[in-house]
């Protein structure tokens, strides 16, 4: 083995090969978040020219070869020599690293991001990508293969009286662990967008389902809060704030409060979600928290003695959606993804704009205002009752009690390294009992489940802390729960739900994350909690007794072929499999299949837990039409 270390040990990548060799320095992921990443850079792109007020509309479409075509009626990207690249500017555009009209505050005074590191990445990272522009009365075209790289530079083609940029691309399947568009999403993040613009009218289509949708927006922010609190009960009006700072940054607020225990909060920054929040939020909530108290002070409502209202306490049942736009030259991210807003400026901003407005609104709207003051009230109250639940939780830690609660149903793991070991989550004793044979007994732990798991949508804090199931659940993981929640705390670095592949199952795996989503999201939100998916059929060779499993029908089809006589077994639940056949199917990290719980939408999130888990009978039967195939059922 040489150690020498010679010149040419050192690489340089040049073009767009540093994106096809990290691309998760760009996109963040190569899953199913990146795929869709793609996509938002080129809308985003779009969407800037709306910003800028030359578009109002834009056209997405998903081919049927799983391509993506994005259309809009802006400008058109400029079609002359880049003087510095000595390329079109359009190719400049797609094939430069950080070359765009982002860079220069004259061709956008505010924008999502920056427009050729968005438009370059993308095409880096697809298989074939065309693009044709509309710009000073004639038509340009350009293609691109194999990862940017120029089949056709940009070219003359025509003449139009019409403007705009279209672009087509297909992600690299040698890239990306899927390149199977969720329609769903797509859907969802336009919806959003209509809501950012009024007046924006954005066509979607899917050619795969002939789906044909058009998204336009008349009132704004405040139609999309009525959207998220569709299925919920309001206690006030939607009210809308709109101001605009000394240092030009436009700040939009909608929001409503509803009888929900639970808050969201949906914010923007220059049409970019901001799913981690930042500096608009903090103004947001900040100005929010010393508005309530101001108004309970000055009417009363909070007597001299008492202390003044906290954060939580104002923000239950609060439905908000944020929305600033910061000038170009003040705009900061945290990195390529844009999920979280560092503009300190954006604090002050929305905490003045929003803050000045709504202590008026409450003035001015004293019936809602007082309902308000009433909700904050009941929520500080069963705050105060909840700590003082949690500490008689928390004071059964060191009793025999507990020890004999943990005892009777905790299989625990060897190793106490929490990075290391896994919580299986398993319904019923039968497949408890399995799972405790199966398991590897250094880093797997098993909790069997009796009986349904309570829906905590339903129910108060004090039920919640009454379940011995759910107590004991929080006392495995070690994290405590919303607002004392402590990551650091976690005993287990994965969490796996693993259930019979039938309709109870799914029913507590619904009621589980449920509870994870509303007094553990930490966990979703940085990845612990995984669904396991055990197989529902056993293959048996009748010559060899080789055995194959299958999860799905498509699955089963393909094994049945690779022999000329067999057995199948249908797996009714975990409790029929031996317990080598569930370590080998269900639990061994080398041949287990895993779904990741994720939260990419946090407003369509909160809108189907709300509808699904709560009390609205009406709005979940509505859903369960509109997105259940019966038909399918009854195949299964």
């Amino acid at each position: 083995m040489s150690n020498q270390y010679k010149d040419s040990d050192i690489k340089v990548l040049t073009g767009l090969e540093p994106v096809r060799k990290r691309p998760g320095m760009y996109i963040g992921s190569i899953d199913s978040y990146g795929l869709h990443h793609l996509v938002w850079e080129i809308f985003d792109n779009a969407i800037d020219e709306v910003i800028s007020g030359n578009c109002d509309h834009i056209k997405l479409t998903i081919n049927k070869d799983q391509s993506i075509t994005i259309e809009d009626n802006g400008r058109g990207i400029p079609t002359g020599i880049n003087p510095q690249t000595k390329l079109s500017t359009i190719d400049t555009v797609f094939t430069i690293l950080h070359a765009g009209g982002k860079f220069d505050s004259s061709a956008y005074k505010t924008s999502g991001g920056l427009h050729g590191v968005g438009a370059s990445v993308v095409n880096a990272l697809s298989e074939w990508m065309k693009v044709s522009v509309k710009h000073n009365g004639k038509i340009y075209e350009s293609e691109y293969k194999n990862g940017g790289q120029i089949v056709n530079s940009s070219h003359m083609v025509g003449t139009t009286n019409r403007t705009g940029t279209i672009v087509k691309f297909k992600p690299d399947a040698n890239i990306f662990s899927t390149t199977n568009f969720n329609a769903e999403k797509i859907k969802e993040r336009i919806r959003e967008s209509s809501y950012l613009y009024q007046g924006l009218t954005i066509e979607f289509n899917d050619l795969n389902t002939d789906e044909h949708i058009e998204f336009k927006s008349d009132k704004g922010l405040l139609e999309y809060v009525n959207y998220i609190n569709e299925s919920k009960t309001p206690i006030s009006k939607p009210c809308f704030f709109k101001g605009k700072s000394s240092d030009k940054i436009e700040v939009e607020v909608a929001l409503q409060y509803t009888t929900s225990n639970s808050e969201i909060i949906v914010s923007f920054a220059n049409s970019i979600k901001t799913i981690e929040g930042g500096s608009h939020e903090s103004g947001f909530k900040s100005a929010l928290t010393e508005c309530i108290n101001e108004y309970a002070r000055k009417n009363k409502l909070l007597k001299d003695k008492d202390k003044n209202f906290e954060g939580d306490d104002v923000r239950e049942g609060l439905t908000a959606v944020i929305s600033v736009r910061v000038p170009e030259k003040m705009i900061a991210y945290e990195g390529q993804t844009k999920n979280k807003l560092f503009t300190q400026e954006a604090t002050s901003a929305v905490k003045k704009c929003f803050g000045d407005q709504f202590i008026f609104w409450l003035e001015e709207n004293k019936k809602d205002s007082d309902t308000i003051i009433k909700k904050v009230i009941a929520s500080r109250d069963s705050r105060i009752a909840a700590k003082k639940a949690r500490e008689d939780v928390r004071k059964l830690k060191n009793t025999n009690k507990q020890t004999l609660l943990l005892s009777g149903k905790l299989t625990p793991a060897q190793s106490k390294t929490p990075s290391l070991n896994e919580l299986f989550i398993v319904e019923g004793d039968s497949a408890g009992g399995s799972a405790k044979l199966a398991r590897d007994k250094k880093h797997q732990a098993i909790l069997p489940l009796r009986g349904k798991v309570l829906n905590v949508e339903k129910a108060s804090i004090r039920d919640l802390l009454n379940n011995e199931e759910i107590c004991t659940l929080i006392s495995c993981l070690g994290t405590g729960i919303t607002p004392e929640f402590d990551i650091s705390n976690l005993k287990y670095d994965k969490v796996i739900i693993m259930t019979d592949a039938d309709v109870d199952g799914a029913h507590i795996q619904i009621l589980l994350l449920t509870f994870f989503y509303r007094y553990m999201k930490p966990l979703i939100e940085q990845g612990h909690i995984y669904i396991a998916l055990s197989p529902l059929y056993r293959v048996t060779d009748k010559a060899t007794r080789k055995i194959l499993y299958a999860w799905d029908e498509q699955e089963l089809n393909k094994n049945k072929k690779q022999f000329k006589s067999y057995d199948v077994q249908r797996y009714k639940g975990l409790g029929e499999m031996n317990a080598d056949q569930l370590w080998e199917t269900t639990m061994d990290p080398n041949n287990r299949k895993f779904i990741k719980v994720t939260i990419e939408d946090a407003a369509l999130a909160e809108k189907q837990v709300s509808i699904l888990m709560g009390d609205n009978a009406s709005a979940r039967k509505k859903w369960i039409n509109e997105n259940v195939d019966f038909n399918m059922l009854d195949q299964q």
